[in-house]
């Protein structure tokens, strides 16, 4: 029963996710005797227990439902590679033509229509989630869409529903400051979209006013819908969005082919034959009557809302089946019901979105103004900063790429600064979303990242409006203002997100992992209690304009334009943000401490209480080391993938997750192997001394390779290193490395594999064997989860040992070391632990 084993895990590891809570209970809400009532997971109870009791045989079950279901003649395939048609064909067959035919007509569910038109799937369902969060679903289910894809109805209505411009809900509720986010529509899976009927529904993320005012929210929302309802389809905006997807189809950059083959697959058992490539794509037949019938079907009579947040805790004294979530169900308050059955005025501030003046017109490739080279090439370079370029010749679509570090030695002073930094970014982003949302709209995408050196800025899409965007951005930073309203609602926002990243074993265990690695480096923990003691108004302002008074600012300008007009994004920072130069070099890296030849351990409880998610990574230190060496540790990676995968998963069934990696922090280099599991089966100790086991296992394995299976795994790295990019992203994602990182080797593909070729098995094998000695360096990061293997007498699920949300502030416990691990160094305060080590100097792997 290896399946049912795996099955239970992906069930605790799916039970964490709101996400898949929602869906469960909103299938819940389904008619009896329909389909979508089903749990569809599954765990001990569904797959063991349960058909034991009913005297049920799973595995003769599984079969039959196999012979009936996966018939040849019901099925699509797929296949894309660099091989001839006839080669392909000839595979085909005599892969596949063995799939057995049950000549029995296609199942067919189009009975079973309408399964959410019961009482119960119109109401207010409050709901207690797993993360820190406020929100409002307001959902309808709609007789099945998917034949009218030629149209694109769902598509249409989402496109306006969510449109975050002027005349917006959303941005009508932004300035109520009741809301921080919304989307709108239909996602198109099996849950949202089938034979039986498809959902539409409109997601709020509100703040916490918002919590408070969620019927009004409601209200708005209908009140824009009615608008719709009112106005009837419009041409001109079906006809935009039918332009902007064209361009899309037209210039898209290629996808990762299993991504494709599996797309393709789905869309030849949706559309006809010739819309197979197109048909989840593109706009084709502008019908109004069929958008008008999908719009006047979405009245506040039929739809359920469901509201999110942890301040029903307490209310909540319902619980579904399967997951154990928290809720509460109740009628629509009779006021708003009695409005909402009324023919309500409308929202005067809600209105159709205005022309896009980002739609791009001229597609033209440019001429190059200068000699085309391999690798970007540094174009200017003043006190204040760099510009690096490249003109793509390779792919010669009408797009660019534009990255921007603004960079300075101010954000990792204090934990204080480091979450003001925080907060700018975000203020900032929240400035842009409505002025640069047509942007958006027109596939011209933006991006604000709070970098741990610097503020990232990156634009990409259509070079022909690409540097309206860009300036946009520099404009709004430039000019940057908030009122306190806005700072209230970012950083209430910000505590949530924050202690969203705590509760999760494996960010905590990053961060955990480069607090001991990386010195001067601020917790996560630091970061949330700052926040949590709260932040003046004045120390932001005083903050940004110490930021912006004083910088180094790096780019890259890569795809259709021209040098000089990749100069202008770099003249254009300078002069709209007159910022002085750094006095000194800012590094744009941490100085990493030299672990002791020992084992360290650090154990520490999961923060997000009854979660039996525990995570377990043993990370070995090289140092600073060269590029040969680092194509080593590569390598000695990709050898013990399959082994590693084959001995804790398969075989020891640990868990579920189960990788090693190579790890490059802050140039310093070291290898890692991290396994999920669960408290509820295993002891974190023993999941590490099963990775120890294994290593010692691999190590007789290298030692006995083959040459030729050493030449293979050499011979497919190299293949690997070599394959050519699919799309420009790609290459600009490496260059941009490069330049934020400062180490500038823009060619190190090419250097890794000259160095591949002279590797050798031997190297190999003592590579692994120098980190195995007595001077290994090893430290072991464990977040344990709640447990009986974990000493917790039995927990409660997840949601009713919810984390109060009463703001208190969770601090790491220390666990010690049990005598499971002996021999180990146990780190229990680790700021005083990494203060008597040795802080090495800083390195780039360059040579």
């Amino acid at each position: 029963m290896r399946a049912t084993a795996n099955s239970l895990t992906e069930y605790q590891l799916a039970r964490p996710s709101d996400a898949n809570r929602k869906e469960m209970l909103f299938g819940s809400l389904a008619r009896p005797g329909h389909p979508m009532k089903k749990f569809f997971w599954g765990n001990a109870d569904t797959l063991k227990h349960e058909p034991k009791m009913n005297n049920i045989d799973t595995y003769t079950r599984l079969r039959d439902f196999w012979q009936r279901h996966y018939s040849a003649h019901y099925m699509t395939l797929v296949v894309q590679s660099k091989e001839t048609l006839d080669t392909l064909e000839k595979w085909v067959t005599e892969i596949f033509s063995e799939i057995p035919n049950n000549g029995l007509p296609k199942p067919s569910f189009g009975h079973l229509t309408q399964p959410f038109d019961t009482p119960e799937f119109h109401k207010l369902y409050r709901v207690v989630p797993i993360r820190k969060v406020h929100s409002l679903s307001i959902t309808w289910a709609l007789p099945p869409q998917e034949q009218y894809y030629r149209v694109k109805p769902l598509h249409y209505i989402s496109w306006l529903v969510g449109h975050e411009g002027k005349g917006s809900v959303l941005s009508f509720l932004r300035k109520k400051f009741w809301a921080l986010a919304l989307y709108g529509g239909n996602g198109e899976t099996g849950f949202e979209q089938n034979s039986t009927y498809s959902i539409f529904s409109i997601s709020v993320t509100l703040t916490d006013e918002g919590y408070k005012h969620f019927y009004e929210v409601a209200h708005v929302v209908f009140q824009y819908v009615k608008m719709l309802q009112k106005r009837g389809p419009d041409k001109r905006i079906w006809e935009e969005i039918q332009k902007i997807e064209a361009n899309e189809f037209h210039y898209q950059e290629q996808t990762d082919p299993v991504d494709y083959v599996e797309s393709l697959c789905e869309n030849m058992q949706l559309f006809q034959k010739e819309d197979f490539l197109t048909g989840d794509q593109l706009l084709f037949e502008y019908k109004p009557e069929i958008i008008a019938d999908a719009l006047n079907q979405l009245s506040p009579q039929r739809a359920n809302l469901v509201l999110l947040s942890a301040a029903n805790e307490g209310q909540c004294h319902l619980k579904e089946r399967w997951f154990g979530t928290q809720y509460s169900v109740e009628d629509i308050d009779k006021y708003w019901s009695d409005l909402w059955a009324s023919d309500f005025e409308l929202n005067q501030d809600l209105h159709l979105p205005e022309e896009n003046k980002y739609i791009a017109t001229d597609f033209a490739l440019k001429v190059a103004d200068c000699p085309e080279t391999e690798y970007p090439v540094k174009t200017l370079s003043t006190q204040q900063g760099a510009l690096w370029y490249r003109k793509d010749d390779k792919f010669k679509i009408p797009k660019g790429y534009v990255r921007f570090h603004l960079i300075s030695p101010l954000i990792q002073q204090s934990a204080e600064n480091i979450v003001l930094f925080d907060t700018f970014v975000n203020i900032l982003s929240h400035n842009l979303g409505e002025p640069a949302y047509e942007a958006d709209v027109a596939q011209l995408e933006y991006k604000l990242v709070a970098g741990e050196h610097g503020l990232v800025i990156r634009v990409k899409g259509f070079n022909h409006k690409l540097p309206l965007l860009f300036q946009l951005i520099i404009d709004y930073l430039s000019d940057f203002s908030f009122t306190p309203a806005v700072f209230e609602m970012i950083t209430e926002q910000l505590k949530k997100t924050y202690f969203n990243i705590l509760i999760k074993p494996e960010t905590l265990a990053k961060d955990v992992r480069l607090l001991i690695l990386e010195h001067g480096r601020w917790s996560m923990i630091d970061k949330y209690q700052t926040l949590m003691n709260g932040l003046s108004i004045e120390s932001l302002s005083s903050f940004v304009k110490a930021f912006k008074s004083q910088l180094f600012v790096e780019g890259l300008v890569q795809g259709n334009f021209t040098s000089r007009e990749a100069k202008d994004f770099l003249n254009y920072v300078v002069q709209k943000l007159q910022f002085a130069p750094l006095a000194h070099p800012c590094p744009v890296q941490f100085r990493v401490v030299d672990l002791p030849n020992t084992h360290l351990l650090c154990k520490v409880k999961t923060l997000n209480k009854g979660d039996a998610n525990s995570e377990v990574t043993v990370y070995y230190q090289s140092g600073a080391r060269n590029l040969r060496e680092y194509t080593l540790m590569e390598l000695l990676v990709m050898h013990m993938e399959e082994p590693c995968f084959d001995f804790l998963r398969t075989k020891q069934t640990l868990g579920y997750h189960v990788y090693p990696t190579c790890r490059n922090t802050s140039g310093i280099l070291g290898f890692s192997v991290t396994v999920a599991t669960q408290a509820t089966k295993y002891n974190s100790e023993l999941v590490d001394k099963k990775i120890e086991e294994f290593l010692s296992c691999f190590e007789e394995k290298i030692k006995h390779l083959t040459e030729d299976a050493f030449s293979t795994q050499v011979t497919a790295l190299i293949k690997l290193k070599e394959c050519e990019d699919s799309h420009l992203g790609e290459e600009v994602d490496r260059n941009w490395n490069e330049v934020v990182t400062q180490q500038y080797l823009f060619d190190r593909l090419a250097r890794e594999i000259e160095a591949l070729k002279s590797v050798t098995k031997s190297d190999l094998v003592t590579w692994f064997q120098a980190h195995r000695s007595n001077k290994k360096k090893v430290l072991s990061v464990h977040v344990v989860g709640y447990g009986k293997h974990e000493g917790d007498s039995e927990v409660t699920a997840v949601s009713e040992a919810q984390n109060s949300s009463s703001g208190e502030i969770p601090h790491l416990i220390f666990l010690p070391p049990s005598s499971l691990m002996t021999n180990v160094t146990s780190i229990k305060d680790i700021k005083a632990y990494t203060s008597t080590l040795n802080v090495l100097p800083y390195h780039k792997i360059l040579k």
